[in-house]
């Protein structure tokens, strides 16, 4: 299942470096087999690590470790295995004792409140009863959007007024939680941009409210990355970083980009686990991140035809 998702969600990816595989397996000069490893890795948007992965297979090839540039396959899928693993895999962190409270963050058009839907669908089929709060209070589409996702899902939607404070939504929100037969409360905030800093303090405040009536939450807070940005999302994930302790990164649209690669950049260059994948608009269209399986999805051989 998880295979399938990884295999459909980077078809674009796939399909473009599929060629540069096949020449990299075969008969070619040293310079060759490096001008179609750049191609490879910058098509894929690996980012910085393009760089130092280029370097690494020249200096291998100049002193014979590597005996052929045929063997550079074999090693790049060793070298991007690493990469991916270098950030531990972690599943879902769900409260010892009590609730658990989990934190969504991300950009204006990021597919947030879509992952929002996707992840509350995710805790039922684990056999979680989930709770949803509304806490985009600058958008009333966007209240709305969730609101109706909670419907079609059976889940309470705790939602302010379109004026309300979002970090008073959130206090509302974590009181139901404590008095209902909830177990898991899914907090959706505001899209707001890395570089407005009085909306990136308003998370931070949001994040405080909850630690305050539930101790040790939130305890995940998970930042929905658009796929299709590539490299930029990474400078947003820093910034998201400043103001709230991101625990893991949900990776929206992988469907719709040649950019696959950027997974890799994650790991390498913040450390943050991809924890989930969204590779369509379907609130099934959901997958648990295994880092083998997208290694193998992203670098299988696709034969000419």
């Amino acid at each position: 299942m998880v295979l399938a998702s990884f295999k459909r969600g980077l078809a674009r990816t796939r399909n473009r470096i599929s060629h540069a595989l096949r020449q990299l397996g075969g008969d070619t000069s040293t310079e060759v087999t490096l001008e179609t490893l750049e191609e490879l890795l910058y098509t894929a948007d690996v980012g910085p690590m393009a760089e130092v992965l280029l370097e690494e297979a020249a200096s291998k090839l100049k002193s014979g470790e590597l005996a052929s540039p045929s063997d550079i396959p074999s090693w790049l899928h060793g070298r991007l295995s690493e990469l991916l693993h270098s950030s531990p895999q972690q599943p879902l962190q769900f409260a010892e004792d009590g609730p658990t409270v989990f934190l969504v963050v991300g950009v204006n058009g990021s597919g947030k409140t879509t992952s929002v839907a996707k992840l509350v669908q995710w805790l039922q089929e684990q056999g979680k009863r989930p709770l949803l709060a509304a806490a985009d209070t600058f958008r009333a589409a966007a209240v709305e959007q969730l609101c109706i996702w909670g419907d079609r899902l059976g889940v309470e939607c705790v939602r302010g007024s379109e004026t309300a404070d979002p970090a008073s939504v959130a206090h509302d929100a974590c009181a139901q939680l404590l008095s209902s037969d909830a177990d898991v409360l899914v907090i959706d905030t505001a899209g707001r941009l890395h570089t407005q800093k009085n909306l990136m303090s308003e998370l931070s405040k949001i994040a405080r409210v909850v630690e305050r009536q539930i101790p040790s939450a939130p305890h995940e807070t998970l930042l929905v990355m658009d796929a299709t940005t590539g490299q930029n999302a990474i400078q947003q994930a820093r910034r998201f970083g400043e103001s709230a302790p991101l625990s893991g990164v949900i990776l929206s649209k992988l469907d719709g980009t040649a950019k696959g690669g950027a997974v890799l950049g994650i790991a390498s260059e913040l450390g943050i686990p991809v924890k989930f994948i969204g590779v369509g608009e379907q609130v099934n269209d959901f997958a648990v991140f295994e880092a083998s399986e997208f290694l193998e999805a992203l670098l299988e051989p696709q034969h000419a035809e």
